[in-house]
């Protein structure tokens, strides 16, 4: 879950700002009840992995969602 933190803050987002609330496995888990809880959300992204939005790209100590790709251009 370090890995997850790490990535949140280098996007400067709560967890909740980054993940995929349409997913499968976000909805079938319920964790429409735990957005608030970001250790509970980091968890969850841990176990189920596809609920994050992606892709991430990172450069150095910041990273940026991909979508839409013109947010890469921001790393430069």
């Amino acid at each position: 879950m370090d890995v997850l933190k790490d990535l949140s803050s280098k996007l400067g987002k709560r967890p909740s700002e980054f993940v995929r609330k349409g997913e499968t496995d976000f909805k079938e888990n319920n964790l429409k009840e735990v957005l608030d809880d970001d250790e509970a959300l980091f968890a969850a992204m841990a176990k189920f992995p596809k609920i994050m939005e992606r892709p991430i790209v990172v450069k150095g100590e910041k990273a940026v969602l991909g979508r839409p790709p013109e947010n890469v251009l921001e790393l430069r």
